[in-house]
This record gives structure tokens, C-alpha cells and sequence, in this order.
């Protein structure tokens, strides 16, 4: 019984830190702001990067041919 009580003031005590909060809440912000600016790069560059995608359908095909022979290979 006296684990279980012991358990759960450890468990306050990590939720309920100030530092860790703030830290979390930063890391959140940073992370949607990046995601809303890779949005808009994606919107702002979208013909780059449809000619990006179809420079790199050769080399994907021939990296999945590789990986097949090899798995065949087993």
C-alpha cells in the first residue's frame, strides 16, 4: 500500500513540474509552426515540386529493383 501512495506523488510530481510544461508546450508550438510552414512551402513551390518528384521515379524504381533482388536473392 505504502508503493502505491509512493507511485502516485511520483506521478504528480512529474505532471505537475512547471519547467516540463513549458518545455512541452514550446515543443508543440515549434512543431505546428513548422508543419504550417512546410504547408505553405508545398503551396509556394508545388510545380518544383511535381518536376522533383518525376526526376526521382527512375532512381526509386531502380532502388526497389535492387531491393527485390536482393529479397529473391535469399
Amino acid at each position: 500500500m505504502a508503493a502505491e501512495e509512493k507511485k502516485c506523488c511520483d506521478t504528480e510530481k512529474k505532471c505537475c513540474d512547471p519547467k516540463k510544461s513549458l518545455a512541452t508546450l514550446f515543443k508543440v508550438v515549434l512543431g505546428l509552426v513548422f508543419l504550417v510552414l512546410g504547408g505553405l512551402a508545398i503551396l509556394r513551390f508545388w510545380a518544383a515540386l511535381i518536376i522533383i518528384i518525376q526526376g526521382c521515379i527512375g532512381l526509386f524504381l531502380i532502388l526497389a529493383g535492387v531491393i527485390t533482388l536482393a529479397i529473391a536473392k535469399e
